[in-house]
């Protein structure tokens, strides 16, 4: 389980127009740490600070929105998940959609990649928008990322080696220009993959305080929280 998870101003991830999402994971050699910035409307009511509940039978640390759902967590295999909405991809649920939050509860019952395949597979996906779901497995070493479109759900494997997820429906392309530079330049940085520089990383303003830094600002939203575990296993 995740030492901590550090929040500042919880906001619920619900009703915002247009939603960005950074998420920065640090691999290290005997667990990780991660990162994410939940940009909203500035109007939305008070989410839920992180706590701990049992789901399917696993105990899972996680904040959560009020109607229950969340973005990111963590469970007592060390596993990590944290969701992103992929609005790259243009299609969307015809008639009543199915939160996104209920992704990522529902996986922090898994402990491996196939566990987390199968839980997925379960779920009502046809009534869901599309997301891109990241999975961190210590205990194998391995990322898994599931991308749901839709039409099918595919994973994709990723080196377990530090790296940056950017989520924006304002302009997308332009966020992950703009913030994989910033990334970029951080990881030149001494302190790189320290839990002081994930939170430099997330508080910035680079290349401009506005829709495209880190921490994002806008006249309507803003980033309004940064979660971060304290290492996990590390």
């Amino acid at each position: 389980m995740a030492r901590v998870f550090t929040n500042l101003r919880d906001l619920s991830g619900g009703g915002l127009k247009y939603k960005m999402c950074t998420v920065t994971f640090i691999a290290r050699k005997n667990g990780f740490a991660l990162g994410m910035n939940r940009d909203e409307k500035l109007a939305r009511a008070t989410a839920r600070p992180p706590s701990i509940e049992e789901i399917g039978g696993r105990r899972a640390l996680f904040p959560s929105e009020p109607s229950g759902g969340t973005w990111i967590g963590v469970n007592d295999t060390g596993a990590g998940f944290a969701l992103v909405n992929w609005y790259s991809i243009s299609a969307r649920v015809a008639g009543a959609s199915v939160s996104r939050g209920v992704v990522v509860k529902s996986a922090l019952a898994a402990g491996s990649i196939p566990e987390a395949g199968e839980i997925l597979a379960a779920l009502p996906l046809d009534c869901v928008n599309p997301f891109r779901l990241i999975g961190f497995f210590p205990a194998c070493r391995e990322i898994c990322e599931w991308r749901w479109d839709l039409t099918k759900l595919a994973p994709f494997r990723h080196r377990w080696e530090t790296r940056t997820w950017i989520s924006s429906g304002f302009d997308e392309p332009g966020a992950r220009q703009a913030r994989g530079k910033t990334f970029a330049a951080a990881l030149q940085q001494g302190s790189a993959g320290s839990l002081s520089w994930l939170r430099r990383l997330h508080r910035s303003h680079r290349p401009a305080r506005g829709p495209y830094s880190t921490c994002m600002h806008r006249a309507d939203a803003a980033t309004v929280s940064l979660h971060r575990n304290g290492g996990v296993g590390a």
